[in-house]
């Protein structure tokens, strides 16, 4: 008799993926987790090894592809000792590498790329199937990302992409050549889904792209992020909206009237600034200058006296000379950012900084890096300290404050996106979700605290959807408990 191998079924497996990289790509992690689950694979367990393990990965930082390396290699050993364990790789660096990443981990079953998201579930079932590796790369992306089932992490907000790609082509960046040029969806599909998000419960969205504010280069608009923007203001129902990132060359005055008078657009900007030295600026291919940027940033704070703003910074780009990095210190001590993402140049093959001369050498840079933290850090915490004892209302989230259980606080973003730790009230239920009037005790250069009794709470259809998500259904009628305890699983995560 032959024995024929039968490939366990979809509706048999578990699914984990793990996320490095921007908000992008934790946004098309969703969707990989919705195309694994209407396959049939069900989430797995916290703790518990999954049958398979997805990377979406990204390729802008060096340390990020050490790290996927680095978890591939520690589970080479656990795919061995489980047979039928998947591993799937996704993302920019699957993009950028290709077959060099079951080169380096021949246990890998699935390499796909930024263009085909939706090809995974059939990947694995073809590497299954074949017992071989697939690698599945595509040049041009053929449906648009957001057509693809999405099973969002949070109840109360949500990521929305109104474009992808970049028309740019800054001299340190690989993301063009890995997203490819700047697709912009129609405004139509854009606010139905806001529309159908809003009637889910959520209330907070965030829009996405890599260049935000060009939507529209596309189809020959070049006031449309403005009047899409003006448009999520007649949204019932929907209390913020905020967009990341923009281009300081794409910023224009409408921009910055829609988001002064539409009420649901939040006061919070974050534009990358990466250098405050013309001469690094024109290198890194930049297409503004430090006069330009500073004059956004007034523009900005005229319009709306309240925004936080938060940057991007790198520092040590090849020919970065002291006088160019005190040019950047300079920009930083007039711009008063609430806080910037500051990154060591890190060279990327493939990209034309990596063959620029003059690359400086590492004590250099982290000398500097160090100087850049300091003054961001001082100037954040002299920002926060001019809050204390104003009022603010926080839309209460999950697994914001990593100290939370050990405080007996919440955590919460207020309207200009600054982090809160707050007290919840004595006997009154508290949901993500729900809105909070707090008043500010304490600040600190990361985040702020409030240990004053709360001034008010609204419960929220936000807080209504996180409770039905995290409760267990009720049993139907005629059934019998045994009283076996319930696992709740969390999966509501900070934008």
């Amino acid at each position: 008799m032959t024995s024929v191998a039968v490939s366990p079924r979809s509706s048999d497996r578990t699914y984990q993926v793990r996320t490095f990289g921007c908000q992008m790509n934790v946004h098309d992690s969703e969707r990989l987790s919705g195309l694994l689950e209407e396959a049939g694979y069900a989430a797995a367990a916290e703790g518990e090894t999954a049958d398979v393990v997805v990377f979406n990965t990204c390729a802008v930082r060096e340390n990020a592809a050490n790290r996927l390396y680095g978890n591939l290699g520690h589970l080479a050993s656990v795919k061995a000792r489980r047979p039928g364990m998947q591993i799937a790789v996704g993302g920019c660096l699957a993009q950028k590498d290709r077959g060099e990443i079951t080169r380096r981990a021949p246990w890998v079953d699935v390499v796909f790329g930024t263009h085909n998201l939706g090809s995974l579930p059939a990947l694995l079932d073809r590497a299954r199937v074949h017992a071989e590796a697939q690698v599945e790369i595509l040049e041009s992306l053929k449906v648009f990302p957001s057509t693809l089932p999405t099973k969002r992490e949070s109840a109360y907000a949500a990521w929305v992409a109104i474009s992808v790609g970049c028309n740019n082509t800054c001299t340190f960046c690989i993301v063009p050549s890995l997203r490819g040029r700047e697709r912009d969806r129609r405004p139509g599909d854009v606010l139905a889904e806001i529309e159908a998000l809003v009637a889910e419960g959520v209330i907070e969205v965030t829009l996405l792209g890599q260049n935000v504010n060009s939507y529209g280069v596309e189809f020959g608009d070049r006031f449309a992020f403005g009047k899409l923007l003006r448009a999520c203001g007649d949204i019932e129902g929907l209390e913020r909206v905020r967009f990341t990132s923009p281009h300081p060359r794409d910023f224009t005055g409408d921009v910055i009237e829609a988001m002064a008078t539409t009420p649901n657009v939040m006061p919070s900007l974050h534009m990358p600034l990466q250098s405050g030295s013309d001469a690094v600026l024109k290198a890194m291919r930049r297409s503004y200058r430090r006069d330009r940027y500073l004059a956004i940033i007034d523009k900005v704070r005229s319009a709306m006296p309240q925004a936080a703003i938060t940057t991007d910074i790198i520092v040590g780009f090849p020919g970065e000379t002291e006088a160019d990095f005190q040019y950047t210190l300079d920009v930083v001590q007039q711009a008063r950012f609430a806080g910037a993402f500051t990154f060591q140049y890190s060279k990327r093959p493939g990209t034309p900084a990596a063959s620029m001369p003059d690359q400086l050498p590492k004590h250099v840079v982290q000398e500097r890096y160090e100087r850049l933290v300091s003054q961001v850090d001082d100037i954040a915490w002299a920002e926060n300290r001019a809050l204390v004892g104003n009022r603010v209302e926080l839309l209460v989230a999950s697994g914001e404050g990593r100290k939370d259980a050990a405080t007996h606080r919440l955590s919460g973003r207020g309207p200009d996106n600054r982090l809160v730790h707050f007290t919840p009230p004595a006997g009154l239920a508290v949901r993500p979700g729900d809105l909070v009037e707090v008043e500010i005790t304490y600040a600190a250069p990361h985040h702020l605290v409030s240990d004053a009794p709360v001034i008010g709470v609204r419960r929220t259809r936000a807080g209504d959807a996180w409770q039905s998500r995290t409760e267990p259904a009720p049993a139907a009628p005629g059934t019998v408990s045994l009283g076996i305890p319930t696992v709740r699983l969390s999966i509501d995560a900070p934008p």
